[in-house]
């Protein structure tokens, strides 16, 4: 498979999946997602599960329909998006809040390491990275 179809599937995932992630945070996995608020952000955490999922939709959308002209720019801002939750991963993991099956220290801090992951994903998907 040549690599221009392997990016352009990657990029369809990764879409499908903040999608996916997006209608969680408004139905299924809400309460799941408000564990991960910090205790810092000075909006109701429900309030923020919806926005936040809201985005994701909008980005995932994004990342699937966009022309292939703004592909790059897209991809910065859904890794930017990564980077932007991180503090999120580390409030769940540092206030030892289970949710999503991630009831022990040691699986907390394994997501932590699946954040870089998912910025290249979303940067090497998008032709942001060579």
């Amino acid at each position: 498979m040549k690599e221009q179809h392997v990016k352009k599937a990657a990029k369809f995932m990764l879409g499908a999946g903040l999608i996916f992630a997006g209608i969680g945070h408004l139905s299924f996995a809400r309460k799941e997602f408000q564990a991960q608020v910090p205790n810092w952000v000075p909006l109701d955490k429900d309030d923020t599960v919806v926005q936040s999922g809201l985005v994701e939709i909008a980005l995932g959308t994004a990342l699937i329909l966009s022309p292939k002209r703004h592909e790059q720019t897209i991809g910065k801002i859904a890794a930017g998006l990564f980077i932007a939750v991180f503090p999120g991963n580390l409030a769940q993991y540092a206030n030892k809040r289970s949710a999503f099956g991630l009831n022990t220290d040691g699986k907390r801090f394994t997501r932590l390491l699946f954040q870089p992951a998912l910025v290249y994903w979303a940067l090497k998907s998008t032709n942001n990275l060579k």
